[in-house]
């Protein structure tokens, strides 16, 4: 059995920010990986394929894709990139560009106005009931939960799946945990919680990812990313994306913000215009390739091991359209031609419950960054963060304990709403990893900060003036608005 995953998740970037972080991350991701993504998906359902994939939505971004706000200004983003199309179809030489983004923005426009203006969740339902796909689910904000406080682990984990249920209509029996990060008696937790399987990097198993792997004693399986098989597509070296043909992700025209060249050269000033046969050629020789790697690995694990193997390949979804622009035409023919080679194809609740399944395994700390360990959120380049968010933990339980309420407290649940999104693992990933590292330490400062304030003013007795901090912090970051402190109280 072949099951490909796909993590979706971007951190709240609503009312922080537009550009060149901010909102327009959110609005680029939606238009050139959401949107067709989900197009995809439903053609293909439609056409009567089943359990095509395991997507795994973080609470963090399912929020995001219904809230009013962000869908407002997705659909004034889009009618502003067809705007950029039609500047682009009168400059010089610009007829072509202008005419293919005219094409994809109109398109892009219609899906949102009959589909998506009232929210993702209707899709996403649509798309679980006619069992298109499994859902993965994930704890609130996305935290790193093996350097997370295991109270407030377990009260994201258990909110997240609440929120998903209340989104899609059913809880996730799997999940995505954030980074895959991973410590020893998280596996408990999971089970705890309901959780039947979760995913970790292939190193997290010693690189036997043909099985998935029962975690200890607990009723939860581990499943691995299989590395030759996900590194053909993407890899921090190589993989599909970088060939000649496809569009280049990170070159644009400075006048329009429109991509008009291919992957051809380092230097900007000499990339070749972008054709979309090339592409389309590009597109098709890496299907065949995938559907050989994939056929190739079971064929030969199966061997190894003397029963059928289970291959797991696992991407964020951004990878397809966002940065990868031919990456949902690639993934349509995928989908297709994987069958076709006498390949099954199924979800993780399949692989599961059909016994692809081996013996259980004890998994010690990893994650899915650089070096499979904690580097990169618990590193000398974020140690201040690290210290910053377990002092905003404490702040925030210790004044929820000693103002517990058994009535419904908003000041209590923004208390703990800030907390969680101050100690998001998006913002240590950004620092060690350079990318727009001064907006996320921002971020990062500015929950803790709300945090403090609000906790401060509830220890000290000031209970109107935490009630009028909540209220305000919350007219930026009301998400979740289901989240009650109440079942984080001892």
């Amino acid at each position: 059995m072949f099951c490909l995953v796909l993590h979706s998740h971007l951190p709240w970037l609503a009312n922080h920010g537009r550009w060149p972080v901010g909102e327009e991350w959110l609005y680029q991701s939606w238009a050139a990986s959401y949107l067709p993504v989900v197009d995809v998906l439903r053609r293909l359902g439609e056409k009567g394929h089943e359990n095509l994939l395991s997507l795994g939505i973080t609470p963090v971004l399912a929020a995001q894709l219904d809230d009013p706000h962000c869908l407002e200004g997705l659909h004034h983003w889009l009618g502003n990139w067809q705007l950029r199309a039609h500047e682009a179809a009168l400059r010089p030489g610009g007829r072509d560009l202008g005419a293919r983004e005219h094409a994809n923005s109109a398109w892009a426009l219609q899906q949102f106005e009959t589909l998506w203006r009232h929210g993702a969740s209707p899709l996403f339902r649509e798309l679980i009931e006619a069992n298109t796909i499994e859902v993965l689910g994930g704890p609130l904000a996305h935290p790193f939960q093996p350097l997370l406080d295991p109270r407030l682990r377990a009260f994201s984990l258990a909110e997240g799946l609440t929120d998903a249920k209340t989104r899609w209509g059913r809880r996730p029996r799997g999940i995505w945990a954030p980074e895959c990060g991973f410590t020893p008696s998280m596996e408990h937790g999971y089970d705890l919680a309901g959780v039947k399987h979760f995913m970790v990097d292939g190193p997290a198993l010693h690189g036997d990812t043909t099985l998935g792997r029962p975690v200890g004693e607990a009723d939860v399986v581990a499943f691995g990313r299989d590395l030759p098989v996900s590194y053909r597509v993407w890899s921090p070296k190589s993989g599909y994306p970088g060939h000649a043909a496809y569009r280049d992700f990170h070159t644009f025209d400075h006048a329009t913000g429109l991509k008009a060249y291919r992957v051809t050269s380092r230097k900007s000033t000499e990339k070749a215009p972008y054709d979309p046969h090339l592409a389309a050629a590009a597109v098709k020789q890496h299907v065949d390739d995938f559907v050989h790697t994939v056929v190739r690995r079971l064929s030969s694990e199966s061997e190894r091991i003397g029963r059928p193997a289970l291959a797991v390949a696992a991407f964020d979804t951004e990878l397809f359209g966002h940065w990868w622009y031919e990456g949902p035409a690639w993934l349509e023919q995928v989908l297709q031609a994987l069958p076709e080679a006498g390949v099954r194809v199924g979800t993780l609740t399949q692989a599961r419950a059909e016994g692809f399944v081996g013996q259980s395994v004890h998994i010690s700390d990893s994650s899915w960054g650089s070096g499979k360990d904690w580097r990169v959120w618990a590193g000398d380049q974020v140690a201040d963060l690290v210290q910053l968010n377990a002092e905003v933990v404490e702040t925030a339980l210790a004044a929820l304990d000693k103002n517990p309420s058994e009535l419904r407290n908003r000041t209590n649940d923004q208390l703990i709403r800030e907390a969680l999104m101050a100690v998001s693992s998006d913002w240590a990933f950004m620092v060690s990893k350079d990318s727009a590292a001064g907006y996320a330490r921002d971020r990062a400062h500015r929950h803790a900060h709300a945090t403090r304030e609000i906790a401060e003013a509830m220890t000290s007795g000031q209970f109107a003036k935490a009630e009028r901090l909540a209220q305000d912090w919350n007219q930026v970051d009301g998400l979740f608005p289901a989240l009650d402190a109440r079942r984080l109280q001892v």
